[in-house]
């Protein structure tokens, strides 16, 4: 999906990210530099969301993986979106104090103002996520 307005994403709001351990530090770095652009003094809970949203692409998704880092038109918050080719959807683990994984879409429930998921037509996934001061 693309930012919903009359000028249409501009290539430096999005990255398709390569498939490595790498990908979710490129993808902390191109949104910190998108916040700072625009003069979003706190860049960490976006940078903790894009963080989780691009390691569960990694590790649940398949295909390519797209970010894509927008401000919304109606409210001007930072959007950030993570889409991968995968069909399976994220979903909120129940609470387990045992488990060493399973948390992170519970710290983004907690850090976004709103999140969600969407399939695409084609096939694969879109997360999102609305970042709020």
């Amino acid at each position: 999906m693309y930012e919903f307005t009359k000028g249409g994403v501009r290539a430096r709001d999005e990255r398709v990210l390569e498939r490595e351990e790498g990908a979710p530090g490129v993808a902390r770095r191109f949104v910190a530099e998108r916040f700072a652009e625009w003069g979003v003094s706190d860049e960490y809970d976006g940078r903790i969301i894009v963080s989780e949203f691009v390691t569960n692409a990694l590790v649940h998704g398949e295909g390519r993986i797209v970010l894509r880092v927008f401000r919304d038109e109606v409210d001007g918050l930072p959007v950030i979106e993570v889409q991968d080719d995968g069909d399976l959807l994220p979903v909120v683990r129940p609470e387990n104090f045992a488990a060493t994984c399973g948390r992170g879409l519970v710290m983004v429930a907690g850090l976004a103002r709103e999140w969600g998921t969407r399939p695409l037509a084609d096939g694969g996934k879109v997360v999102w996520a609305k970042c709020g001061i």
